[in-house]
């Protein structure tokens, strides 16, 4: 306020030297700036411009909620740095949507690049015309100490906001174990969002270290590429790509399943462990071992170069076998109720003989020895939510929430595998979780 009356108050017939004027005039301007980006106010912000913030958007949008979406580098921004070059999606062609937007395709069975996602991911944006500003990473956000809603720290300065949906999805911060973090014997070693193609490790064996989604299929990658894999497995919950002429999906949808709730869940919360590479196909482990793939059980130690291996694999596969063999009852029992015309598949129950590394696990691997050059770290990510400073966090950092409400008035979450149902963090399960969260957003 001193500032603004040296200009505009002074007594008639003052005047200052123009230099001083210049030098008051710049200060004052900079203090207007300054307080216009610290007042800048949003009715409801957004953080994250993945699918799951612009599905937000797209549901504000529709209830004319005013809002803006905050996106730390670019729309999508994971779908173009943190993908390999060889990854297929998961979900076929003809499952991918996104509210009142399908998937533009030409094979229904088929299954989408990485490419092809990002750009169904642009074309929605553009379709809703989201107002999304790139580029402002979110440093903190707390509770508003004079009024109801929230402050946003950002790379742009801050935002106050009534309300704020989190939406920065599942895939925050690459985990690699604590013990491990320094790296193993000091070979090439990269986590599998920064891998990229066979081509970018050192010649020689690889070792795969996760057996999910992400280190299933590099490790077929880098089979089909001729180099010696070992993997190391731990628990998963394999699943069949077709069964009885459909796809997973399909069933999931047909039964049900995708549907079902937090509190129908029980204890199992991993996702189905697919793949749509190479056309799509079931994965079994089994199977890589017969192809040249080594299996192993879980990474337990590591001095130097040499690694001490848990003898829990045999354990592993049959627990995978058993999720994939309660699938198959859950389909036949299915069909046989509902009187489905769906020809039988006795195939898809073959057994497998164990394999040598099955029948004489292997307990310490010398990495040297075995050839191996280089190291990937499938073993998923974190949440980070750090920079979050409200009670809304439990004790290893998650977010604590019903179906994506906070406790905190105005704050919410959305994109999170399970927010609500087992389809959550699906492209075509996430609209609906938008959808109610708006409505919370417009009756307040």
């Amino acid at each position: 306020m001193y500032r603004v009356a040296c200009l505009d108050g002074m007594p008639p017939g003052y005047r200052l030297s123009g230099r001083i004027h210049r030098f008051l005039s710049t200060v004052w301007l900079a203090d207007v700036t300054r307080n216009a980006l610290t007042m800048e106010q949003i009715e409801t912000l957004i953080i994250g411009g993945g699918q799951a913030g612009l599905t937000m958007s797209d549901m504000l949008r529709r209830r004319d909620c005013p809002h803006l979406v905050l996106e730390r580098h670019r729309i999508a921004e994971r779908w173009r740095s943190e993908r390999w070059d060889g990854l297929r999606f998961q979900f076929p062609n003809w499952s991918v949507r996104l509210p009142d937007f399908p998937f533009a395709h030409n094979q229904p069975d088929g299954f989408a690049t990485s490419g092809d996602i990002l750009d169904f991911i642009l074309g929605y944006a553009a379709a809703i015309s989201a107002p999304v500003r790139d580029g402002v990473a979110v440093t903190g956000l707390r509770r508003h100490s004079e009024r109801t809603g929230f402050i946003a720290d950002t790379s742009a300065g801050p935002f106050t906001a009534r309300n704020v949906v989190v939406a920065t999805g599942p895939f925050q911060r690459p985990a690699i174990p604590a013990r491990f973090r320094d790296g193993i014997g000091g070979l090439f070693q990269v986590h599998s969002s920064a891998y990229r193609a066979p081509d970018q490790l050192p010649p020689g064996a690889v070792l795969v270290i996760g057996a999910g989604a992400s280190g299933a299929q590099i490790a077929e990658e880098l089979a089909r590429a001729g180099r010696a894999v070992f993997l190391a497995v731990g628990n998963h919950r394999r699943m069949p790509r077709r069964y009885r002429g459909r796809d997973l999906i399909g069933w999931l949808e047909t039964m049900g399943l995708d549907q079902t709730t937090v509190a129908q869940r029980g204890p199992v919360r991993a996702l189905p462990l697919i793949t749509g590479a190479y056309g799509g196909h079931t994965i079994n482990f089994r199977d890589f071992a017969a192809r040249g793939i080594t299996l192993l059980g879980r990474v337990e130690t590591a001095r130097d170069s040499v690694l001490d291996i848990t003898s829990d694999l045999a354990e592993s596969l049959a627990g995978g076998d058993t999720a994939y063999h309660g699938f198959l009852d859950e389909v036949d029992a299915y069909i046989a109720r509902h009187g489905l015309d769906c020809p039988a598949e006795p195939g898809a129950r073959a057994t497998w003989a164990d394999p040598a590394c099955l029948t004489h696990p292997i307990r310490r691997l010398e990495l040297r020895a075995a050839g191996i050059s280089a190291v990937i770290w499938a073993t998923g990510y974190a949440f980070d939510y750090g920079w979050i400073d409200a009670p809304v966090l439990d004790a290893r950092g998650e977010p604590v929430h019903r179906d994506g409400v906070s406790d905190v008035p105005g704050l919410y979450f959305l994109g999170l595998p399970w927010l609500s149902r087992r389809n959550s963090s699906f492209l075509s399960g996430v609209g609906d979780d938008a959808a109610r969260l708006a409505g919370c957003i417009a009756a307040r």
